[in-house]
């Protein structure tokens, strides 16, 4: 039916008779003339329809939007001064000879053109959300960029295997959603949250070198940045340590980007401990592109007559941190108090400050705040000479909990840097954050929890911690992050069914659970299972940083709302009692209705 995609029109092309397939984007009617821009997935091009062929002419007079044509007609330059830059056909155009009407079209509920549309309205209408140049852009950068994953790992030596979307339910990190078996009354499959075990296995089994490009389900509360179901660029490979395993995924980050958007990535990307990340960043996936870092005052204000700092300075746990804002003194108290509210958010009690107005007087002459008074000399000149403050500097300070001062100060950091224009200049900052710990303390449940997952390698060198003191015990674990978000995280497994079963001993996972959960896995690695290890890339949020997009949801053909629904379909949706009683289950609500 066609000849040629719409945008592949151009200058090489004139003179020839061409058949063309697409939608009516717009039509306009020049006083005898008809233009109509046509578009497909590779652009548009401008058809000319003259009066001199009156039964053509008459089929494009009672064209509109979104009508689905075939047009016959012969390609020419456009005339001098029409020429459109911006488009692959703008050089050109198409002197209709025929136009036949393949399916004409209601009115659309909105103009394709239309860049203010709600999204409640777009996720509605998605089969014409999905229309619009855009979005079409969109989900053609996707296909390039998981095209180039497979190409990548392809040629490296990795094979791709699919894994089970019905699997066992593991309830260690999000809820799972669950799927009832109408065989088996009563026990349920879950949909996977990762192929994390079966990536292993594959492992064990001896095949070497996995990928796959697959489907990823969590229950969980939902972002901008998240999806109840999501693609994840799966990754296992053996006998490679940590250093071997992140060289190859960086290369194939680089070759990725590279092929995708044309982006040359710096090689190598840099590395921080995560440590170091969150002492100088308060983020495990810091914007590298921000020049501003927190400095460490905890120890230095331990004895001042300031409460506020030396209750936190002498608590377990406390942290007082400064963030420096160069030449921001002339900043108002209303904005420092919006700055306040801000932190709050992330759960800080107050937000501190003081504005330098002469460093050479370290006291309440040189320095303005209403703390300064109840910090001694000694303090505020370490204090100064941490933040690097100069004249014209403002210092903000956060002190509780370390972990509230990290999310605080960390997201102040961004907020200030990117209004402030404390950038670097740089588009693309990649940075590999490493020696995660393997634990962290919930102290609702009372007992550790995996940072990453329980499968994760503890470091050599602290095995033996596992037993005595697993808050200090490191994990063979590393994420990716680029421009303040994480692209993948993954690490070294366990291999050794001995250890897994020390880990899962600090996790409070005793013999009995382990075996009921994870017996296959434990039986699999006492038949020599190889050292491994991988990692994870997230499909949706790479494409999203790549179009610039806000949210996931507008590179994902059919996403769900952040109430996890999806408008286009009406689901998730009743389902009818006969479907329930096969599946041996009865609502509670419908229960109670009938009492």
């Amino acid at each position: 039916m066609r000849t040629h995609y719409c945008g592949q029109l151009n200058s090489q092309t004139i003179g020839q008779e061409v058949s063309l397939c697409g939608w009516a984007h717009r039509r306009r009617d020049h006083g005898g003339v008809i233009f109509i821009d046509l578009r497909d997935r590779e652009g548009l091009a401008q058809i000319v329809c003259d009066p001199d062929r009156p039964e053509m002419f008459a089929i494009a007079e009672s064209v509109r939007n979104e009508f689905c044509l075939k047009i016959t007609g012969a390609v020419r330059a456009r005339p001098a001064g029409t020429v459109n830059p911006n488009m692959p056909s703008g050089e050109v155009e198409v002197l209709c000879h025929a136009i036949e009407v393949l399916n004409p079209s209601v009115t659309p509920p909105f103009n394709l053109d239309d860049e203010n549309l709600s999204e409640n309205v777009r996720l509605t209408h998605r089969v014409l959300d999905l229309r619009r140049p855009q979005m079409q852009k969109n989900m053609m950068l996707r296909y390039k960029t998981a095209r180039a994953f497979r190409r990548f790992l392809d040629d490296a030596g990795f094979i791709d295997i699919e894994t089970p979307m019905l699997t066992k339910s593991t309830p260690e990190g999000a809820r799972d959603y669950l799927v009832p078996s109408r065989v088996h009354s009563g026990q349920f499959f879950a949909l996977p949250q990762s192929p994390q075990l079966f990536k292993q296995l594959l492992m064990i089994a001896g095949y070497d070198r996995y990928y796959q490009l697959t489907k990823c389900f969590r229950d969980e509360d939902l972002r901008a940045d998240r999806q109840p179901e999501f693609t994840q660029v799966d990754i296992e490979t053996s006998f490679l340590n940590e250093t071997e395993i992140t060289g190859i995924m960086e290369a194939l980050i680089r070759y990725v980007f590279k092929e995708a958007i044309n982006v040359d990535l710096p090689d190598p990307f840099p590395r921080l401990t995560y440590a170091e990340a969150m002492h100088r960043y308060g983020s495990d996936k810091p914007d590298l592109r921000v020049t501003l870092e927190l400095s460490e005052i905890t120890d230095a204000v331990k004895d001042v007559a300031f409460k506020v700092f030396a209750n936190v300075a002498n608590s377990e746990g406390g942290r007082i941190a400064a963030l420096r804002v160069p030449g921001s003194a002339g900043l108002t108290r209303g904005e420092i108090d919006d700055y306040g509210k801000f932190v709050a958010i992330y759960g800080a009690k107050g937000l501190a400050y003081i504005k330098v107005n002469d460093v050479t007087q370290p006291n309440e002459t040189g320095l303005q705040s209403p703390i300064v008074k109840n910090l001694h000399a000694a303090a505020l000149k370490t204090i100064l000479e941490r933040t690097g403050a100069q004249n014209g500097d403002v210092i903000f300070f956060c002190a509780d909990k370390e972990k509230i001062v990290n999310d605080s100060l960390g997201a102040l950091r961004i907020k200030i840097g990117h209004e402030k224009a404390f950038l670097n200049g740089k588009a693309w900052e990649p940075l590999w954050v490493t020696d995660f710990p393997m634990f962290e303390y919930d102290a609702e449940e009372k007992r550790w929890a995996a940072c990453h997952h329980p499968f994760t390698s503890p470091k050599d060198e602290h095995v033996h911690l596992l037993a005595t003191d697993p808050g200090k015990c490191l994990a063979k674990a590393y994420d990716l992050a680029l421009n303040g978000w994480e692209l993948g995280g993954g690490s070294v497994r366990i291999h050794r069914a001995d250890v897994q079963e020390q880990v899962f001993k600090a996790l409070g996972i005793d013999e009995e659970e382990a075996r009921l959960k994870f017996g296959f896995l434990l039986d699999a690695l006492k038949y020599g299972a190889p050292p491994h290890g991988g990692l994870a890339f997230g499909l949706d949020r790479i494409v999203t940083m790549m179009t610039g997009a806000e949210s996931i949801r507008d590179v994902i053909a059919f996403p769900k709302t952040q109430r996890a629904q999806c408008l286009l379909t009406n689901a998730p949706s009743p389902v009818d009692e006969k479907q329930l009683r096969e599946l041996h289950i009865r609502l509670r609500q419908a229960e109670a209705l009938k009492t």
